[in-house]
């Protein structure tokens, strides 16, 4: 597949990177290049992925500015710098301002534990709990202004079991997230893939509001996606 490698992300990171690993993983045989991970967290156990598969890494903290908008500016202009095609948001614990997402409207993705438009923010599992819900799980979408409310993609599901605990339901969750992420990443890869005004758009038909569900064949198959029947 060396042939469509020619889509190069840039992925952002906090913390451990798992996400971040899956895409490294999935890579190899996929259509995409990560061209560079960039940190806000000098300490994110992720960089130390990165470095051993040799992947440029960048630390851009954001305690050294003294306002958000300074901090975007910051990483702004380091992505300009880079020019990929696509940036992913990969466990990435900040908040971006208008004037970056839309500097970069359409070319940012992101992956929260929740499906979404249910429980957009933090602690998405105790609250899915705390709500009795039988289903939880991952969802992935366009980055635009609204916090977690850019037009989703595709999710995954897992159910709630009896006892669960949030940590419990989190582990789970996360084994979705992995493999639903880099499906996604390819299929913006390979042109499947991309947002005009507030839709997303697979195939060139929109999807509804909650996405596509994937299935677990191959990425680059088109048998990954289920549609529903009105599409």
């Amino acid at each position: 597949m060396n042939q469509l490698t020619h889509c190069h992300i840039v992925v952002l990171i906090s913390g451990s990177g798992s996400n971040l690993q899956a895409l490294i993983d999935a890579s190899i045989s996929s259509n995409y290049k990560i061209s560079a991970v960039i940190s806000n967290n000098p300490d994110a156990y992720g960089l130390q992925r990165a470095e051993r598969d040799g992947i440029p890494i960048q630390v851009i903290n954001h305690r050294a500015f003294a306002s958000r908008e300074e901090f975007d500016l910051a990483l702004k202009q380091a992505i300009d710098q880079i020019d990929p095609d696509l940036i992913v948001l990969a466990g990435f614990m900040r908040i971006l301002g208008s004037d970056f997402v839309n500097h970069f409207a359409g070319k940012i993705l992101n992956i929260h534990p929740s499906l979404l438009p249910k429980y957009p923010g933090i602690n998405t599992h105790q609250r899915a709990l705390e709500a009795g819900e039988k289903e939880h799980g991952a969802s992935v979408h366009f980055v635009t202004e609204a916090l977690d409310g850019g037009p989703v993609i595709a999710q995954e599901k897992v159910p709630v079991l009896q006892g669960d605990t949030a940590d419990e339901l989190a582990a789970r969750v996360l084994e979705k997230e992995h493999i639903i992420y880099p499906k996604v990443v390819s299929w913006f890869a390979s042109g499947r893939l991309h947002m005009q005004g507030q839709q997303a758009f697979l195939d060139q038909e929109p999807l509804p509001p909650t996405g596509v569900e994937v299935k677990h064949e191959p990425i680059a198959k088109h048998s990954d996606i289920s549609l529903p029947d009105h599409l």
